[in-house]
This record gives C-alpha cells, structure tokens and sequence, in this order.
C-alpha cells in the first residue's frame, strides 16, 4: 500500500468519523508526507501513549527513535520527521475513533433491544374462545345484557379491555354498535319473549333487552338513535332485538327494507284464538274495568259477528300481515317459529333459528327444564347462580275463561285464514 492511498483512507475515515478534524487532516497532508511504516509505529504509539511506556519504556523509546532514525537516514532527502501538530491530530483521531464505535454498538444494542420488545408484543396469542363455563356445559353469560348494559361486547376477552379480542393473526377486534342484522318482528304474545331470552345463550348473538319500537314509533328519530340503542358487537356476532308490533305495523315492510334488504325477519306465531285470549288476559291485568271478552269480540253476539279489528283479534289475521312484508323480502328471509313447538321442545325450535341465522348449534336441550308449575320451559341454573333462571311472572300466567261455544265461533272465523297462512309458509301449524 502506498502513502498516498494511506493517507486517502485516513482522510475517508475521518470524514465519516469526526468530520471537524478533516480539515486539519488535510491541511497537513498538503505539508507533508508520512510512509504507512512510520505511520504504523506512531499509531501504536498514540493508542496507549502512557500504558505502553509504562510497561516498556526503554524498549518504546529505542523502538520509536530507531524507527525514526532509519526512516530519517533512508528518506533524508525527500521527506520530513512527522510533527507534534500531527501527533495531537492522531491523537484526536484515534479518541474519536474509538467514540464513534462505541457510540454505534450503543445504537445498535439498544435498537436491537427494542425490537426484540416488539417482536415479542406482537406475538400475543389469542385467548382459547370457551362458550361453555367449565364443567357445567352452560354458555358464556356475555350476551345477558339489556339496552343499558352497552359496554363492550364480548366480555371474556381480555379482562381489564372491555371491548377488545384478539383473532388466530392477533389482530385487536374491537367492539361496536351496529345496525341489526336481524328482527323478531312478531307476534304479540306469540312466545317473543321467550325466544329471545333463549336466543341469548348464544354466544355469538348480540339482542337488546328492551323493545325499542323504532319501525313503528320512534322512527322519525333516525337510524343513528337506532344504532346507539344497538348493544356492542364484535365482528362475526349477530345483532338484533325483537319488537312485536313490527308484523302487524303497515308502515313497517318498507322502512325495514329500507335499513337493509339482507336482515333476517323472525316470526313467533301462535294459535290466534289462544293467542287472543293471552292478549285479553294482559290487557285486564292492566285495566281491570275494561268490558267482558266477549263484548270486545263479537260486534253482535246474537248474529255472532266478529269485530275483527279489535286489536287481539286483528294480529291473528296472520296472512294478512305476512303477505305484506312478502311483497318487500322474499320468503327465505323470513323465518316462523311455532310458538307451541317453543314450549314443548324449546331446544328443536332453537336450533332450526340457529340454523336460519346460519350459527352453529350451541343452544340445546341441556340448557331447559320444564316448570310444571307455570307449564313453561326454563333455563339450567347458570355458573354462578343460585336459581333457575325463568321468565317474568306475567309468563304462563292462567288465561281468563271464555264462553266454549265462543271460542269454537272463533275457531270458525279464523279457520279460512289459517289455511291461508299454511299455504303461504309452507307448513301446517294444526291449530284446531
């Protein structure tokens, strides 16, 4: 290697190094030359300058002059003994050097460090999804919240984040309240209650506890107030409610189908005559002045004409009411449960809902027992409860007594419509 490609790798060093020397750098380059044998000896020098000598001092000093003697004797006529100036400038150099390694393994260790931080937190695993508590074969209790109860869905997540869950990529989901995807629109004391609080065991299903009339009452208020009464969901889980004046409401079709044309319509439906005489039972136990049964039914008990528009009457004209959502969603849309098949195998009647929402079949019949008491299923004790869990009070509840020979009238009224109904689901719900 030549002195002069030496000197052009100290001057490239020193420019990335310590750019402040290299103008001194060169300055002295410009004043004289120094062969890379010289050089080599004052390096070793001006690294340790005090720890060498002190282990060796006679020996460094003899080392050094004789080099310098030699290369003085051999180079006397074209080159010069390398100044003081120059080894300050080494000295520097050599320090700055040894900063800037130093500096750079920091740089790299710590960049290194919180890489390896990151890597490890992106690594998060994903909680095993348990829809049964353990040993007891009962769902998740996730989906036991009313319309207050909006926080996060998705409880069993991560404890301490609501709202947050983490998928098999461990990608955060968060939750949010969405327009429902689908409806209990019906009937009247047809079974909604019942369905809907079954159809809660479900993990994956997401239902407002209330009933939020938005279709029929509220809607001038707006999709936005709908969806802030929608409670959170993550993605994947089904959102709805249930409201069952929206079947016999005439406005509703079109402003249901206006929200979207894919929702899920569900249709609770009950012999009309019994589901009647449920009606009127309600009614008096809130109003217990209003006139006999009978009264309200026939316009003339003599001739014995109906009043059909008398409001427990009217809502067991089912064909009436399905042939007007008909004309705005197509029948696979729309799914009937026989509210008589829900009290006697309330599992059978789950799991062709679960399977018309296209979930898997978690709802089953070891989730019911039947209260003989109040003639209606109810659920397990739950993990962490002390009690079965059954419906309300005004559940089961003993129907007023109707004249016979009524009832059969209006088994006769409502035969024609039946048959209809029949034809136009498809299916045979034997009401006498």
């Amino acid at each position: 290697m030549t002195s002069t490609t030496y000197w052009n790798y100290v001057v490239i060093h020193v420019s990335w190094t310590c750019p402040s020397l290299r103008k001194q750098v060169e300055k002295v380059l410009g004043e004289q030359e120094v062969w890379a044998s010289d050089l080599g000896v004052v390096l070793a020098r001006l690294c340790d300058p005090t720890g060498l000598q002190s282990r060796d001092t006679s020996r460094t000093s003899r080392l050094f002059k004789g080099t310098e003697t030699d290369t003085f004797h051999h180079h006397h006529h074209h080159h010069h003994h390398p100044s003081a100036d120059l080894r300050r400038l080494f000295h520097r150099l050599t320090i700055a050097s040894s900063l800037s390694i130093l500096c750079f393994s920091l740089v790299y260790l710590l960049t290194g460090c919180c890489e390896s931080q990151l890597t490890e937190n992106s690594e998060i695993k994903p909680p095993t999804r348990e829809f049964f508590a353990s040993g007891s074969g009962w769902p998740s209790e996730r989906n036991r919240t009313s319309k207050e109860v909006t926080t996060a869905a998705g409880e069993g997540a991560f404890s301490g984040h609501p709202g947050l869950e983490v998928n098999s990529s461990g990608k955060e989901w968060t939750a949010t309240r969405r327009l429902p995807q689908a409806l209990i629109i019906g009937v009247k004391k047809g079974g909604t209650r019942a369905l809907l609080e079954f159809l809660r065991l479900h993990p994956d299903i997401r239902a407002l506890g209330s009933e939020p009339h938005f279709f029929d009452r509220h809607y001038a208020r707006g999709l936005d107030w709908y969806r802030s009464m929608m409670p959170k969901a993550l993605d994947g889980q089904i959102v709805m409610e249930k409201t069952p004046r929206y079947f016999v409401t005439v406005e509703t079709p079109a402003r249901v189908h206006a929200m979207s044309q894919d929702v899920k319509l569900i249709v609770v439906v009950r012999d009309p005559v019994t589901r009647a005489i449920s009606d009127y039972t309600q009614i008096i136990s809130k109003t217990p002045d209003i006139p006999p049964f009978e009264s309200l039914a026939f316009k003339n008990r003599t001739t014995g004409q109906i009043d059909s528009l008398w409001s427990p009457l009217w809502i067991g004209l089912y064909a009436q009411h399905l042939e007007r959502w008909l004309a705005w969603f197509p029948r696979t849309q729309i799914h009937l449960v026989s509210g008589e098949r829900l009290i006697s195998d309330p599992a059978g009647e789950l799991g062709k809902v679960q399977d018309f929402l296209g979930l898997q079949r978690i709802v089953t019949d070891k989730h019911f027992y039947f209260n003989k008491t109040k003639g209606f299923p109810c659920l397990k004790k739950p993990e962490g409860s002390s009690k079965p869990h059954c419906l309300g009070k005004t559940k089961g509840r003993t129907h007023a007594t109707i004249d016979p020979e009524l009832m059969q009238r209006l088994r006769d009224f409502y035969k024609p419509h039946n048959e209809r109904f029949y034809q136009m689901a498809g299916q045979d719900f034997g009401w006498q």
